[in-house]
């Protein structure tokens, strides 16, 4: 759940060019668990800070694709997914690329789910 308010909140910021703050505050609530708020709020604004070394991480990974022609939804999960495997090591690498594949097949293309998996892994196995 966290990780998909992340994920809506970065495309609201992306594509919407909405503020950040007003973004994580309408798709997180007022209601939510303090730790929640928290858990989607570094994702949020880590992986913004985090886009450029993440687009360089996992750019060259990406056989016969570029950043331009990548569908939104799964940049943002391999921009979000790689700030995550390489700022936080708390959670387990399998665990972030199989939320990150899960919302990729739930939001994203049907090949998209397969690609993200790839690179991910991909930018897990670099990083060890």
């Amino acid at each position: 759940m966290g990780r998909e308010q992340a994920l809506q909140a970065l495309y609201s910021i992306v594509v919407g060019h909405r503020d950040a703050a007003d973004a994580l505050s309408e798709v997180i609530g007022e209601t939510a668990p303090a730790e929640h708020r928290a858990f989607v709020r570094d994702l949020v604004l880590g992986s913004l800070d985090y886009t450029g070394e993440a687009d360089s991480a996992f750019a060259p990974l990406m056989e016969g694709w570029s950043l331009e022609r990548l569908p939104t939804i799964d940049r943002l999960l391999l921009e979000m997914g790689t700030f995550e495997l390489r700022c936080r090591p708390q959670t387990p690498a399998p665990v972030v690329i199989n939320e990150a594949v899960e919302l990729a097949k739930k939001f994203s293309t049907e090949d998209s789910g397969r690609f993200v998996n790839g690179v991910l892994s991909a930018v897990a196995n670099a990083k060890a």
